[in-house]
């Protein structure tokens, strides 16, 4: 590896959320801390978000809480007060982070480039990133760290957890790498796949591959009565545990199984993220863009059909980024889809499994 380039000094991360995003905004982090260990690093982030990375070594957290209006606006200018940053990497495009990115007093404001700039982001930055056509957003990250002259190959992904949320990953699954997790609800209703989908593929599983299938989502009334009515529509029994854990044991949930069935959502990330394959239902966004990176090859992508049918061009030739949530546009994926690639990636995992213990493949 080639020796990093000169400190730019004290450095400022603006990203408040959403959960993906945060977790592939980590290693952005990790390549920063890598090239410069005794630099320190600020990271302007999301009240929740901050739960599933406030354990990063080395980073100082300023924590915006996006529910407290005008009350969460000054107690941000307050933990800002009287400092100074020599590079502001300004990670977001939302007009909220636009506006916070404003109150940050930075010699160096680093954006993204105009093509992907919106809801003036252009008056918050004073630099911007290189523009690279079809990039996935987690590699857009990682061009902030690029522009400061940083290599980022071989950053590691994964988010730190505590032996408690592993603990109760054991629990509920004694064999690693054999449960077939399902998070169905997506914070977009628009993107969520519909029940009896749900509810055929996880009889399969447990009909076909005898491995148990465990619902898992956040505490909402919405993910709550998602579960119990995919749980209602299938002939067999799954594990609920969709509202009963917290967002670090949901982690070691995913990094325990065997792989999740699960829409763009945030749990495609942290799946993701800590190297569990992710089965990826995509038809209103492109996995292209948004999917879990390092399984895309696993994704149901729908995304050129919706592009065709509701607009009339290839995805090619529409706004990077867009989405596509009309209504109807998730049907587009079939249960026969899902299927098939859950037995091509669990009978891969078992052929493994397999020869690893030295059994007959």
């Amino acid at each position: 590896m080639s020796s990093a380039p000169p400190s730019p000094g004290s450095i400022c991360l603006l990203r408040l959320s959403a959960l993906g995003d945060v977790c592939n905004t980590v290693p952005l982090v990790r390549s920063l801390q890598r090239a410069w260990p005794d630099n320190p690093v600020s990271w302007i982030v999301g009240r929740m978000e901050h739960q599933l990375v406030a354990d990063l070594p080395g980073v100082n957290f300023i924590v915006f809480d996006k529910q407290a209006g005008r009350a969460g606006i000054a107690e941000f200018r307050r933990q800002l007060k009287g400092r100074h940053f020599d590079v502001l990497l300004h990670a977001q495009l939302s007009l909220r982070s636009n506006l916070l990115g404003r109150l940050v007093k930075a010699r160096r404001r680093v954006g993204f480039d105009r093509a992907r700039s919106r809801n003036g982001h252009a008056l918050a930055v004073n630099e911007r990133i290189a523009e690279q056509p079809f990039q996935h957003q987690a590699e857009a990250f990682l061009e902030f760290a690029r522009h400061l002259g940083v290599q980022t190959e071989g950053i590691d992904r994964r988010l730190p957890l505590s032996e408690e949320a592993r603990a109760f990953a054991r629990q509920h699954q004694p064999r690693a790498g054999h449960a077939v997790l399902i998070s169905p609800a997506s914070s977009h209703p628009a993107r969520n796949w519909h029940v009896g989908g749900y509810a055929e593929i996880a009889d399969w599983v447990i009909e076909r591959t005898s491995r148990p299938v465990i619902l898992v989502g956040g505490p909402s009334e919405i993910e709550r009565d998602l579960g119990l009515a995919i749980e209602s529509a299938m002939r067999h029994r799954p594990v609920n545990l969709i509202g009963r854990d917290t967002l670090k044991q949901a982690v070691a949930m995913f990094e325990r199984a065997a792989c999740l069935v699960t829409p763009d959502s945030g749990p495609a990330h942290l799946a993701a993220a800590m190297g569990t394959p992710v089965v990826g239902l995509y038809a209103a966004t492109w996995s292209r863009r948004s999917g879990p990176l390092g399984s895309l090859e696993h994704c149901v992508d729908r995304f050129p059909e919706a592009a065709q049918r509701y607009l009339g061009k290839p995805p090619e030739k529409i706004r990077w980024g867009r989405k596509l949530q009309h209504p109807g546009v998730m049907d587009l994926i079939t249960p026969g889809d899902v299927i098939e690639r859950l037995e091509t990636l669990l009978t891969t995992r078992d052929d493994r499994n397999s020869a690893a213990s030295g059994a007959p493949a």
